[in-house]
């Protein structure tokens, strides 16, 4: 047998949910302001009160009558809205088709320069002593070539020469190589 307590107490709390929402509805264009000051989609304010709502609704045992209702229920509303933030977040993250597409694209580019490279390592590898010594510290130290010269005591043009003659070396060094992969 039930006990008569319970029966008011369960007739207390329905009688406070139904304040509690009657509350919300006299105050709802407030925290729907409120809501779109932190969202601009219209879509995802009107998911965020309704969301609010049955919030408010499940928890209406925490309000405290006689405390501020809006700055309550909005809170609430500012926590709904950030998690659809995230949610959206999320969602955003999925690339479309064409983006993996091009993604895949760029890894098959990837492959092949890393498979020139390697064509290129060999060719530099092929360069006479000084092209090689001259071609790493333009390149790879990022000298210029005033600097080489007076590293390795060269005049500034034979180290131009010497760059001209390496990179035309290189050249068809790699075409060859690439053109023999094929």
């Amino acid at each position: 047998m039930k006990n008569p307590d319970d029966t008011r107490t369960e007739e207390t709390r329905r009688a406070h949910a139904s304040e509690v929402e009657k509350l919300f509805l006299a105050k709802s264009a407030t925290i729907k302001g409120a809501i779109h000051a932190l969202l601009r989609n219209h879509a995802m304010v009107e998911d965020v009160l309704q969301e609010t709502f049955l919030t408010v609704s499940a928890k209406a045992g925490s309000f405290r009558a006689g405390t501020n209702f809006v700055a309550w229920a909005c809170t609430i509303a500012r926590l709904k809205a950030l998690e659809a933030i995230r949610k959206q977040a999320r969602a955003d993250f999925s690339l479309r088709p064409e983006v993996v597409e091009v993604l895949v694209a760029e890894a098959e580019d990837d492959r092949d320069r890393e498979s020139k490279l390697r064509v290129l390592e060999t060719c530099i590898a092929k360069l006479p002593g000084s092209s090689r010594r001259v071609i790493d510290l333009r390149y790879f130290q990022a000298r210029d070539p005033g600097d080489i010269a007076r590293l390795l005591s060269l005049t500034l043009e034979s180290v131009y020469v010497t760059l001209s003659r390496a990179r035309r070396a290189l050249q068809v060094c790699v075409a060859g190589k690439l053109k023999e992969s094929q």
